[in-house]
């Protein structure tokens, strides 16, 4: 599948004219551990106002994307007040409260002090995540799709610790992957397979559904 920056065609999603593609397939890198990753792609296409919250964290991803076989050991200490600082403004501010019952703007209070101990916590080996509060989603065939909240703590320590792997792993995803990776979304995936059923033959098309592929195995 190739890939290309632009906004969604006319044809896949109305309303979104397609600006001109650039059709640039994804290229094989040295393998980590068997994967391939992208020989001249940037390892994540980044969000406006995404930005590197630690130097030390940009170096490992460099290293990341040198050194292909380099194994990473010590990384806790890149989950500090700034990282952590970062993962509290990327959250969604109004959704929903897990068991704790704290919003977005409820932990905003006394934000600083609350970061600095959550910190303490984590290095100190004392943060313990909280249960996450089940909700049920319905589905359009009259089923319901399972869904746990996270508590707001959670949240926060989940993200900083998703940056921190993503300055590892984001270099071995290959160009036509984008679930859940960060600067990519359905809209981008849909640029992608335009360009790729536009500018080259194409005979077939495979849409597939997993059935329940987010739930417990049974």
């Amino acid at each position: 599948m190739m890939h290309a920056a632009q906004k969604s065609d006319l044809a896949i999603v109305a309303g979104k004219p397609a600006k001109a593609a650039v059709a640039a397939a994804a290229e094989p890198a040295e393998p980590r551990a068997g994967a391939k990753g992208n020989a001249g792609q940037p390892d994540t296409r980044r969000t406006p106002g995404r930005v590197s919250v630690s130097p030390g964290l940009e170096r490992v991803r460099i290293a990341a994307r040198l050194k292909k076989e380099e194994k990473f050991t010590a990384l806790l200490h890149h989950v500090d007040v700034a990282l952590l600082r970062f993962a509290y403004q990327a959250l969604k501010r109004d959704a929903a409260a897990g068991v704790d019952g704290v919003s977005w703007r409820e932990y905003g209070q006394d934000l600083e002090l609350r970061l600095l101990d959550l910190k303490d916590r984590i290095h100190r080996g004392a943060y313990r995540a909280l249960p996450s509060r089940r909700v049920y989603i319905p589905k359009p065939d009259g089923r319901q799709r399972p869904l746990g909240i996270a508590a707001l703590e959670d949240k926060i320590v989940q993200r900083a610790v998703a940056e921190v792997l993503n300055a590892i792993w984001e270099n071995d995803f290959l160009g036509f992957s984008y679930g859940f990776r960060p600067g990519r979304g359905p809209h981008d995936a849909l640029d992608a397979l335009w360009v790729g059923i536009t500018r080259q033959p194409v005979n077939w098309i495979v849409d597939a559904d997993i059935a329940g592929f987010l739930e417990p195995a049974a």
